[in-house]
């Protein structure tokens, strides 16, 4: 902190040593859409596993993103090998990657809690078929939970996280709460009250107050849904207390020294808006931030100012001179103002977080799109 301080410039950070760091089991990288940050993550596993890491990489992105990044045609739910990762001489490390599938993580989960009979109940019932693909939650709880299964695996000493591109990317965060709250809902506790209920005094009373619940909600939703709803929680009734008690320990596990956050933007002010979100929500919740990956800028390495060069090019073209000279010159003094652009945007960012190192990576002439681009990415991010 206090070289910060001196110096004006933000900390640097070291994410090979990081990778390095056998202590580090967890990186989760999150950041706003269109800033690289699938590149990133990807980068990151496969210079990791170059070091000699057993390494998973995990997208909770619905796109391809990251399949095309490593040169796969498609992923899936099950950890798959990434061919050609490992170059000759690079070490002894593996790297496979995944796409969260939310059906299948919660039919997973499922099995894993119940009996075959009551499990194949659950997966015929119309409203679990509904709640397991599209209900508002699922797919950050289905993510905790399948980070929960590959650290409970112990096949990989370094799991990288590719979350969605949005704000929604740390809603997983909130997936333990979220799942509390919705179990303790007064609907909830309404609709399985038939199957909790004991004695038959009990039974009466209870039944008479879900029949009139029942009477009501089933004008708003029609009798048949209330019915799936209705048989859908009984069947789950017992099966919820392990399913939060899983959340909350991946939560935990998020909280712990070995896991990481990276969250990566681009120079730009509402990716750097978005940046300063992350790095404030993940300080509310006491997640450890490794830093800020900064992608695509756009370095000056000559002395010469903009304003130099832009004087030299017009004298040039003034006198009909070299038109090649003058264009190099114009191209250098538009890179200097997008550099000052950056270096403005950025120290926005740096006076509200003074103290989140931070990498810069330089923009690549083409787009990435295969194993070799994403090691030169990697040697970008450990510069």
């Amino acid at each position: 902190m206090a070289d910060t301080a001196r110096s004006g410039r933000p900390r640097h950070l070291d994410l090979d040593a990081l990778l390095a760091d056998r202590a580090t089991k967890v990186l989760v990288c999150c950041g706003s859409g269109g800033v690289g940050k699938t590149t990133t993550a990807a980068s990151l596993a496969l210079r990791a596993a170059e070091q000699g890491r057993r390494v998973v990489v995990l997208t909770i992105d619905p796109a391809r993103r990251l399949a095309q990044s490593l040169g796969l045609e498609e992923l899936d739910n099950e950890p798959r090998t990434v061919p050609g990762a490992l170059s000759p001489g690079s070490g002894t490390g593996e790297l496979q990657a995944m796409m969260l599938d939310m059906r299948r993580t919660f039919d997973e989960m499922v099995s894993g809690h119940t009996t075959p009979d009551r499990a194949q109940a659950i997966f015929d019932n119309p409203f679990y078929q509904t709640i397991s693909t599209s209900f508002s939650g699922t797919q950050e709880y289905m993510a905790m939970e399948k980070l929960g299964q590959l650290t409970a695996a112990g096949d990989w000493d370094l799991i990288v996280v590719d979350t969605p591109p949005s704000r929604s990317a740390l809603d997983f965060l909130d997936a333990p709460q979220r799942l509390s709250s919705f179990l303790d809902g007064r609907m909830i506790r309404l609709l399985s009250a038939p199957a909790r209920a004991g004695g038959n005094a009990f039974r009466k009373i209870v039944g008479s107050t879900f029949n009139l619940f029942a009477k009501a909600v089933s004008t708003i939703l029609g009798g048949q849904m209330l019915a799936d709803a209705s048989a859908f929680v009984q069947a789950f009734d017992t099966l919820f207390g392990g399913f939060q008690e899983r959340a909350n320990r991946t939560y935990q596990l998020l909280r712990a020294p070995g896991t990481s956050f990276v969250v990566v933007a681009a120079p730009e002010p509402d990716a750097l808006r978005e940046a300063s979100y992350f790095v404030e929500r993940l300080s509310d919740e006491r997640m450890p931030l490794a830093g800020l990956v900064l992608n695509r800028t756009h370095p000056v390495h000559a002395t010469l100012s903009g304003a130099r060069a832009r004087e030299g090019a017009e004298t040039l073209e003034a006198s009909r001179g070299d038109e090649v000279a003058a264009a190099v010159l114009r191209l250098h003094a538009d890179r200097v103002e997008t550099a000052e652009r950056e270096r403005r945007v950025l120290g926005r960012f740096t006076r509200a977080h003074p103290t989140v190192p931070i990498i810069d990576v330089p923009a690549m002439a083409t787009d990435v799109h295969d194993l070799d681009g994403l090691r030169e990415i990697g040697r970008r991010l450990a510069s």
